[in-house]
């Protein structure tokens, strides 16, 4: 069995790895420039998962405020080779947990439709049936209500 690794990114090796993963995973596929990968979202507001094997970052996602009470999830990338490990899965289900701990109770992101499937399969819905377009993709926005973390709203009270 494979060993993963979570990651809560808060040091600048760790972003490093979220931001490779992108790089790797998606902007040489896609032919999209540095200069369109990375936005004014890509900062200090923002929070970073990466999934590491043996040191090695092989999936990520970022989040960041929308308001007081929601974030938008975004940057899912798993590299290619690590696809079907249900590492998409880890990423966004560890996001969740740490947008839980933050305190915010809705989760927004834009999903490609091809993807759509994937994060309903993870409780999220549409917000309607508009196309975004998104770089070279087409998009749908999605949503998550999330429920209160009790045990860590009881701890921190």
């Amino acid at each position: 069995m494979r060993n993963f690794e979570v990651i809560r990114a808060k040091e600048t090796w760790q972003i490093a790895g979220a931001y490779f993963v992108r790089v790797q995973g998606m902007d040489r596929k896609y032919h999209i420039s540095l200069r369109e990968e990375f936005d004014a979202h890509d900062g200090a507001d923002s929070r970073y998962i990466v999934i590491a094997e043996h040191g090695f970052p092989v999936a990520t996602c970022r989040f960041y405020e929308l308001d007081r009470d929601s974030v938008l999830i975004g940057r899912v990338v798993v590299l290619p080779e690590y696809r079907g490990m249900e590492l998409g899965r880890m990423v966004i289900t560890e996001a969740e947990k740490w947008i839980k701990d933050l305190r915010y109770s809705e989760i927004y992101l834009d999903s490609r439709t091809v993807a759509v499937g994937f994060y309903e399969k993870l409780g999220y819905t549409l917000v309607d049936n508009k196309i975004i377009k998104s770089w070279k993709f087409d998009c749908k926005k999605m949503h998550k209500e999330l429920t209160p973390n009790l045990d860590f709203a009881c701890a921190h009270a």
